[in-house]
């Protein structure tokens, strides 16, 4: 199991290590990520206790809609729980069977324009927790499910740490009847669990595809990196969105939007481009133009910081 270890700098100069605990009560911890949601896990909320109705008799934590589109059901705990697994899998399947319910709660919550992009095809599952144990990170790997286990601990100072200890990619869901003739003018693309292929799911231009063997060799180095082939880009993603990669086939150029502060750096016309406040596709307030290899060299301390600091 993954380790966070904090530590505060003395006075005299040594280092202290912070001992971590976890909260008293389960709605502290459901409260506080609640509060945060956005800023910690890039997801938008929907609903808190949500009750699922007589046949799946279940009361759901947390409602929420990432920034892919993707529906997403949280899950808080204390401190350890055997049951995680089981309860996520049943809460997924209560998603799969309502989705005109949760699109009318992400229509009266976050509005129309929200709830006509809902992307049915990768619903996703957060636990957050104090530990999981061997046989939950393995069985995670085993579910057809999107989901991700979440270790929490609070420190003194008001500090919150979240680490993410496993992630299953899932099997992405058929698209329903109504979805696919929606967007019939947009070609699904489907999406690799592994990552993207040489030709990102069909989405990459035949003239930008040694390029983006390249980008993806870049933005795959970091670890561990789920990779998703959406509709319009591909994310590359921890816990939140890290990266996004857009075509622009007419101009041979590949967009990587960061998430990185764009007051950080030193913007560069044609290259660099502050997005916050611009409407665009992906997720990112840095976008990188990226024509060539050596666009891509120059652009990897950029990367650098964007994925140490996820």
């Amino acid at each position: 199991m993954a380790e966070l270890m904090l530590f505060r700098q003395n006075p005299d100069g040594r280092d202290v290590e912070l001992s971590g605990s976890t909260v008293a009560l389960e709605v502290e911890l459901q409260r506080r990520v609640e509060a945060g949601l956005e800023q910690m896990l890039g997801i938008q909320f929907v609903a808190s206790e949500y009750a699922t109705g007589p046949w799946h008799r279940g009361r759901i934590d947390t409602l929420g809609l990432d920034e892919n589109g993707s529906p997403v059901v949280i899950e808080f705990k204390k401190g350890s729980d055997s049951g995680v697994l089981s309860q996520a899998v049943s809460y997924m399947a209560w998603l799969e069977s309502a989705h005109h319910e949760f699109e009318a709660l992400v229509r009266k919550v976050l509005g129309a324009e929200a709830a006509e992009s809902v992307d049915w095809r990768r619903p996703r599952m957060v636990c957050i927790a104090a530990g999981f144990s061997h046989h939950d990170r393995v069985a995670v790997q085993r579910v057809p499910e999107r989901i991700d286990l979440v270790r929490y601990r609070v420190f003194e100072g008001g500090l919150l740490s979240l680490l993410l200890v496993d992630s299953s990619p899932g099997v992405p869901s058929t698209v329903s009847r109504r979805r696919r003739e929606r967007n019939a003018v947009v070609e699904d693309s489907p999406t690799d669990p592994a990552g993207p292929s040489p030709t990102g799911g069909g989405l990459v231009p035949e003239c930008l595809r040694g390029l983006f063997a390249e980008v993806d060799e870049a933005l795959t180095a970091w670890g561990e990196i789920e990779v998703a082939v959406l509709r319009h880009y591909i994310a590359y993603r921890r816990l939140v969105n890290v990266a996004s990669v857009l075509f622009r086939p007419k101009h041979q150029v590949i967009l990587v939007y960061l998430r990185l502060d764009p007051d950080t750096v030193v913007l560069e016309e044609g290259f660099t481009r502050d997005m916050r406040g611009v409407g665009h596709l992906g997720t990112g307030d840095l976008e990188v133009r990226l024509a060539s290899a050596a666009d891509l060299e120059k652009a990897a301390p950029l990367i650098q910081r964007a994925f140490e600091a996820a």
